[in-house]
């Protein structure tokens, strides 16, 4: 055989080892080596038998559908798309395809600093770190600097002609960042011609508008030798509050009584101990804070006695549960945004051998969040920052001396030197978080053949740059907000002033809080301070590969690609307004900057083994691999390798198995990040610590002198905590690891004709993943492990990490990010389509997606050796054991309706919560079998801890109706969530709402149009 040299020489490279193969924007076909592209067969061409095209699939040149390649893959296309109703990319991913678990979206990320409005998808329930999204298999800039997360909200609906989702270990094809999974974003191609889209949608029972436009235009010039594509969109949700759905309006504080044994609420009757559920109604529940706009002061214990405003009149018969205020109101069940994001695509043919790609994206999305004013209260301690020592330190309010003059006699006289108080600061105004996002995404490259056409080459340069501008308003400035509460008189006797000389040149007003609407708008203008945060992430990156046949065999070429990409990722966070220095009723959040630099090598190889022969119609291996480079100084070369067999026994009938090797570089943030504050919600593991309670940690708490000091004085331990939880980076991360093996088998029975079935089995195990212990873990390895305990600063590193003030209240706990151990799942996944051709009344099409989740465990190292913790079937954790999807379409000329449903199983709400009452039941058991004091013969089972399957219906049509001089119009309709199913009453989601459901928006109408020509 003749041989071009640059064929004998790396077929010479990959004999001897040297070469590393793994596809990025190409791969092999079984058939014949194809020119990169930006598009994939068409519906048609992957259903004839013999193909006389190359096929060109973005991101990868093998034959890429659920039912013929190594490694799972779903696919959703443009029709799917449009048919669901839905405005956001994210939201149809997830409920269309079970695989995709909601990452960051408008219903869960209300407290968050950052992520507000960013619309994500996490695959595998692994993270969205380990969830790769590219558009026309290219890695883009990320829309956070916490993570890689890509925000498909700034990606122009339009533009977006499928999607593909291949899932798990393909970190060898793709790069870091694979581990779960790509999410590949295929634009249009081949689409010409001038449309306008109109899409209006709304809850039937009010909230949740949607808004969108779609302005796109095609064409080829230049006689054909190139292509435009131009894709706009606007769309603007209008999102959902707390009146909107009366559910949100129900107040409810829910625990399990392990005395009495039975699910309880506060009441206002019981606002400290509470009532059984059994015997009282839903209008009995409570749950009320007492950060009222009048002021809570010297509150008594379990929030019952103490002086309160009712408006302006004072009062001492303070009742938390009675008449505190229900912050609830203030929450956005779907907080709003809006977005323009346009793009253009240009293809050109410079000559019959080289041509010309390039891409232009830019999105612009803004979105606004209402939240309740600031409240400060006696438990709050606020971060403060030196930049010029690097020193922290912290600021408290929450005291006021009983000689300030404007403390009512009544007051002063409660005892004690100072005045302990509560407060919402109406007169600054509603705290609000405004959040500009802008996204410039662009790329542009060569492309051709060389020797004869059997080489193919491509190389390219991409440059991407996100900024996030975000303004928190009506923040409180405590540091200037101490200096006015601590007031005195003036020489005259008569004038209040501030009592520090310096503040009050610096312009210090003394500040009243006794009473509604105490606080002068001079005053609330003095205190009142509006940070900002402004991010900045950019990416460059250069690509270039080859691909080619290497050498025949008896089964056929064995194909083959190889490159290289050199990539710079940078970020820089700033802050201003006071967010620097800290001092401010806002998270903390420290300015820094990083970059990081990666050069790789990578390729792929796919080798015909057999080929019509008695037990194989076709046996084909396929080898992959890439190296990794990373500038990090902890992180190692990362490797990433894969290998794959799809034997195809008889034609229809095919055995797929793949083994990968993925690995994961830290990110900068998990790198460098300095301590960030953050809020998350945990219960003190010392609350409830008496002189001789048993508990798990209890003994060690009584260590602690200041809860040892409050025990005295009260006989239990009951200061809440503030769940401030900062994070903070680790430089001596390192990269993880990831086995993932998958097998499955796909049939596609010649005496059925149209019927494909995939059934595939994955399982996942990570390797040094990089985590953080949880603030549960962090308590009991301090309090309650075979360390032992020790004060903060001593031996025990995870007391460390835990913050108490003088009255033991817990402040803080740190959270770091460690290589914790392993994290591991496993399932299977089903796929089937099935078309359908009616002789006269079209075509029928039926496609259905099911995953369900053998196990999902993490494995961390604790004091007393390895740990391993199931959270498969945990909502709190959104694991579900079953979750699928299927829809129904007939297509009759221009008319098509589609029917889709989802489903998920039932699940447990809460793992602790479960354990807990597990842990009670043992107890009563142990008391009953003791005797009958303290025993509960028929203790009640936990409540709200189950939840039942849930399961949604869609209907949608559209209809296409010609117009004069070649154009038409399609109008399209339908409503989601038909039953209106809105699932089981939440304790903790957003409303009483379990946002992985969707379901505050209940059923949801949509009417549009689309005109074309």
């Amino acid at each position: 055989m003749n041989k071009k040299l640059i064929t004998i020489a790396i077929q010479t490279a990959i004999m001897g080892g040297a070469l590393s193969l793994a596809p990025q924007v190409y791969a092999v076909d079984d058939k014949e080596i194809a020119k990169p592209a930006l598009e994939a067969t068409t519906d048609e061409q992957a259903k004839e038998p013999e193909i006389q095209e190359k096929i060109t699939v973005t991101g990868s040149r093998l034959r890429r559908d659920s039912f013929s390649v190594a490694t799972p893959l779903a696919t959703l296309n443009n029709e799917a798309i449009e048919d669901t109703g839905l405005g956001s990319l994210a939201e149809i991913l997830v409920e269309e395809l079970p695989q995709i678990a909601e990452g960051s979206s408008n219903t869960n990320t209300q407290s968050n600093i950052t992520a507000t409005g960013l619309s994500t998808i996490d695959l595998r329930n692994l993270g969205t770190s380990r969830t790769l999204t590219l558009i026309d298999g290219r890695r883009v800039v990320s829309n956070s600097h916490s993570s890689n997360a890509v925000s498909l909200s700034t990606i122009p609906t339009g533009m977006v002609k499928r999607v593909e989702v291949i899932t798990g270990g393909a970190s060898a094809a793709y790069g870091s960042d694979a581990i779960a999974g790509v999410v590949n974003i295929i634009t249009q191609q081949d689409k010409e011609g001038f449309s306008f889209k109109a899409r209006g949608g709304e809850s039937t029972e009010g909230g949740a508008k949607e808004f969108t436009l779609d302005l796109n235009y095609g064409t080829e010039f230049a006689d054909s030798r190139g292509y435009v594509y131009f894709s706009s969109t606007y769309d603007k949700q209008y999102g959902l509050t707390y009146n909107d759905r009366p559910r949100a309006q129900q107040q409810e504080s829910h625990s399990y009584d392990d005395v009495r044994m039975c699910n309880q609420m506060l009441t206002a009757n019981e606002p400290k101990d509470g009532e059984c559920i059994r015997d009282i109604t839903q209008a009995d529940w409570r749950s009320l804070s007492d950060s009222i706009p009048g002021g809570v002061f010297h509150e008594g214990k379990s929030s019952i006695g103490g002086f309160w405003y009712d408006g302006q009149t004072l009062r001492d018969d303070w009742v938390e549960e009675k008449y505190g205020i229900d912050t609830d109101q203030y929450v956005m069940l779907k907080v709003p945004d809006e977005g323009l994001n346009t793009a253009v695509k240009v293809d050109f043919e410079l000559t019959d051998d080289i041509s010309f790609y390039g891409q232009f994206q830019h999105s612009i999305n803004k979105s606004f969040n209402n939240k309740s004013p600031e409240g400060e209260d006696e438990s709050d301690l606020v971060i403060t920052f030196d930049p010029a020592t690097g020193e922290f330190g912290q600021v408290d309010m929450g005291r006021i001396s009983r000689d300030n003059p404007y403390v009512p006699a009544e007051i002063a006289a409660g005892g004690g030197s100072t005045i302990k108080w509560d407060r919402q600061f109406a007169e600054v105004g509603q705290i609000y978080t405004d959040n500009t996002r802008t996204t410039i995404r662009s790329w542009a490259g060569l492309q051709g053949t060389v020797f004869d056409g059997d080489w193919d080459w491509d190389v390219s340069v991409g440059y991407g740059k996100f900024t996030q501008e975000q303004i928190r308003g009506n923040e409180i400035d405590v540091i200037k907000a101490s200096y006015a509460l601590d007031a005195e008189y003036a020489d005259d006797g008569v004038t209040i002033q501030c009592a520090d000389e310096a503040a009050r040149a610096a312009g210090c007003l003394p500040m009243n809080l006794f009473g509604e609407g105490s606080i002068t708008s001079e005053v609330a203008d003095y205190i009142r301070v509006n940070p900002t945060i402004d991010t900045e992430v950019e990416q460059l990156s250069f690509v270039g590969y080859m691909a080619g046949d290497l050498f025949e065999m008896p089964a056929g070429p064995v194909a083959s690609a190889f490159g290289f990409e050199y990539r710079k990722d940078s970020q820089e966070v700033v802050t201003g307004g006071g967010a620097t220095e800290g001092g401010i009723s806002f998270n903390y959040v420290p300015q820094y900057s990083g970059d990081m630099e990666v050069a790789e090598i990578f390729g792929e190889i796919a080798v015909p083994l057999l080929s019509d022969v008695t037990g194989a119609k076709s046996l084909t291996a396929e080898l992959s691999a890439r190296l990794a480079d990373y500038s990090a100084e902890g992180v190692d070369l990362v490797s990433s390798y894969k290998t794959g067999v799809v034997w195809e026994i008889l034609e229809g009938y095919a055995i797929r198995a793949n083994w990968a090797r993925a690995q994961r570089a830290p990110s900068i943030d998990n790198l460098l990040s300095p301590p960030a504050g953050d809020y998350d919600r945990f219960t003190d593991i010392c609350y409830g610590t008496t002189a001789t309670s048993t508990d798990k940690g209890h003994a060690n708490c009584r260590k602690d002198a200041a809860i040892a000091e409050q025990i005295a004085l009260d006989g239990e331990f009951d200061e809440p905590d503030n769940n401030y939880s900062p994070g903070v980076g680790n430089p001596d991360l390192f990269e993880e690891t990831a086995n993932t093996v998958t097998f499955g088998v796909s049939v596609a029975p010649s005496f059925i004709e149209g019927l494909r079935i995939a059934v595939d089995y994955y399982d996942i195990a990570i390797e040094d993943a990089l985590s953080t212990y949880s603030n549960q873990n962090i308590m009991e390895y301090c309090y309650a492990s075979d360390l032992e305990w020790d004060v903060r600063g001593g031996s025990n590193t995870f007391c460390n990490d835990l913050k108490r003030d003088e009255d033991g209240a817990l402040i803080e706990i740190m959270q770091r990010d460690y290589n914790v151990d392993e994290i591991s799942t496993s399932g299977v996944d089903l796929a089937l389509e099935y078309v359908y051709e009616f002789e006269q009344l079209g075509r029928l099409s039926f496609k259905t997606d099911w995953t369900h989740v053998l196990d999902w465990t993490k494995t961390v190292q604790s004091p007393s050796g390895a740990v391993t913790e199931n959270y498969e079937g945990y909502y709190d954790n959104d694991i579900y054991d079953t979750q699928g999807s299927a829809s129904l379409t007939w297509s009759f000329e221009e008319l098509r309706v589609r029917w889709s449903t989802r489903y998920k199983g039932p699940i447990t709400v809460n793992q602790q919560a479960e354990s807990d009452w597990q842990d009670a039941i043992t107890e009563n058991d142990k008391r009953c079998a003791a005797g009958p004091d303290g025993c509960i013969e028929n203790p009640e089972e936990l409540a709200f801890n189950e939840l039942g399957s849930y399961t949604t219906h869609n209907l949608s049509i559209s209809y296409t109706m010609d117009l004069p001089n070649d154009g038409d119009l399609r109008v399209f309709g339908g409503v989601n969530n038909i039953f209106d199913n809105q699932g089981d009453y939440s304790l903790d989601g957003r409303g009483h709402f379990y946002s992985g459901y969707g379901s505050s928006r209940g059923r949801f109408a949509f009417l549009g149009a689309e005109f074309r020509f």
